[in-house]
């Protein structure tokens, strides 16, 4: 039996009044919890479930289907909310589910013809709807899934369809596992969820980890905590959620620690009870980092990957070396390629689904970096994203986009430089107003003063809108499309370069002399 499951029906005989899960109107006991499980996995067992789909908003429910699918054996496929109509359905086909709990009927109609719903009995006091969808099964049959793959989790990637990525339960009580020990958590805990629980990294860290310890999950409605999509946030009501749920730990976005750092530089206090601060998703600036020390905001960054059932480094407050993403779990191994490409063994992924299974070795990453004498991981950028310039210089652009991205002006930037004498950005501002342009050419300025000569952005261009999952030019972890941004402003982008040529452009080309 997983870990998890093992810790929670402990904690319901030792402890069985201690609060598990807080949701917006319902507090389950880790004694009602154990029954919300016990009861609903029998009723998956009865249905003859082997694959079923989840589509739901944060809350007691998701946790306890997610819980009770793996007491059950049944492959659980959560759908993210902000994936489109066709990135859902290709995850449903793909996993050929059997049926999808979802408490969006709604969009389920709208966006899923031929879908049959029906109310399913409450979970966790909240109204579910069991939507039988035939049409995702039709595609591949019936494919094959190990029995001891409890979740596949899409991730949204970077370029073409979401790939499911198979998890088996040792591989999540692994991270969770490692995560308890090593932050520690403890039974005083109280985990505030803010990502939606359909990203791995959020379900791992957010409740498996917490119910490890015997801490308490609170789960709230994302709307609750400010969050809207993937990427809409409001900070105000983050950060009262925060204060108002007495959180100690959370898990954080980049843009999100962004926003948290600019209301207490603003004057709104810092939330008391928070002990730990957990940054990753997506590259962080150093001077992110140095501004959140200097506010007395405890935060860590990490570093993981959905084919490692999420975090495999993270600095804790017994090792902390900023900078760094962090020291490496002992679920895991690490080795580097000879170009610098980080390598994972250990308890990961069995591989992506309908495809070969991943047997055991050594898995690429795809991400460049290199460990200090003391066992600290460093990240340098993705391989496939790093270009070479004209000069023959290697660019990471993640390391330019964090220095560019420190600026209040500036809300989002993509760099590109693939064989070209000079480096151009797309930039999104923080604030689309008649100041915004001054704004931006006065950051990029002061940005380019951090950076070598081969690694300035020398002309930039402001995006049409910012960079989401519902354009498709962002990941719902923050990771720019790189391939999509460049296909839609390429026109653009390569009109600086052939104007100008070698030289620089002049500065009604927004350029950076």
């Amino acid at each position: 039996m997983s870990a998890v499951l093992t810790a929670i029906a402990h904690y319901a005989h030792q402890t069985p009044q201690a609060i598990a899960i807080e949701g917006d109107e319902l507090h389950l006991s880790y004694s009602a919890l154990h029954v919300e499980i016990e009861t609903l996995s029998q009723h998956f067992r009865d249905q003859g479930y082997q694959r079923l789909g989840l589509l739901m908003d944060n809350g007691p429910a998701w946790a306890v289907i997610d819980l009770a699918a793996m007491s059950a054996g049944v492959t659980l496929i959560p759908i993210p909310a902000f994936f489109t109509a066709e990135q859902a359905l290709h995850a449903l086909s793909d996993a050929g589910v059997q049926a999808l709990m979802t408490d969006q009927s709604a969009r389920v109609i709208e966006q899923f013809p031929g879908a049959r719903l029906r109310p399913q009995a409450r979970i966790a006091a909240q109204s579910v709807w069991l939507a039988s969808l035939p049409q995702t099964t039709a595609k591949n049959g019936q494919p094959p899934v190990a029995a001891d793959i409890a979740k596949i989790t899409y991730t949204s990637g970077t370029t073409g369809s979401p790939k499911g990525v198979c998890l088996s339960p040792a591989a999540m009580d692994g991270v969770a596992t490692s995560l308890r020990n090593a932050i520690p958590v403890t039974s005083a805990d109280r985990h505030l969820c803010l990502l939606p629980l359909a990203v791995l990294l959020e379900n791992i860290g957010g409740i498996y980890a917490p119910l490890l310890a015997g801490a308490c999950c609170v789960i709230p409605g994302l709307n609750k905590v400010g969050m809207q999509g993937a990427t809409e946030l409001k900070p105000h009501q983050m950060l009262e959620a925060i204060a108002t749920s007495r959180a100690t730990s959370i898990i954080l976005l980049p843009q999100m620690l962004q926003a948290l750092i600019a209301m207490v530089s603003a004057g709104q206090p810092a939330p008391a009870t928070l002990r730990f601060i957990a940054v990753g998703g997506a590259p962080v600036s150093a001077r992110l980092l140095d501004q959140a020390k200097e506010l007395g905001l405890p935060v860590f960054e990490g570093y993981g990957l959905s084919e490692c059932a999420s975090v495999v480094a993270v600095n804790t407050p017994g090792h902390h070396r900023p900078g760094s993403v962090g020291r490496l779990l002992p679920h895991v191994q690490l080795a580097f390629a000879d170009d610098g490409e980080i390598l994972l063994k250990g308890k990961l992924f069995a591989g992506y689904l309908n495809q070969p299974p991943h047997e055991g070795g050594w898995y690429a990453s795809g991400d460049l970096g290199y460990q200090d004498s003391d066992g600290y991981l460093y990240l340098s950028g993705r391989k496939k994203s790093c270009f070479i310039t004209s000069f023959g210089r290697n660019v990471a652009p993640e390391w330019v986009e964090r220095e560019l991205t420190l600026s209040p002006a500036i809300a989002q930037a993509v760099v590109f430089g693939e064989a070209q004498p000079f480096n151009v950005a797309v930039i999104t501002p923080h604030h689309a107003n008649d100041q915004a342009d001054s704004q931006i050419h006065s950051a990029v300025f002061e940005a380019n003063h951090r950076l070598p000569d081969y690694a300035r952005v020398s002309a930039w261009m402001v995006s049409d809108e910012p960079f989401s999952v519902a354009n498709q030019l962002f990941t719902a972890t923050g990771r720019p499309r790189r391939e999509a941004i460049w296909k839609h402003y390429s026109k653009r982008l390569n009109n600086l370069y052939d104007t100008h040529g070698a030289s620089r452009p002049k500065r009604s080309q927004h350029a950076i002399l």
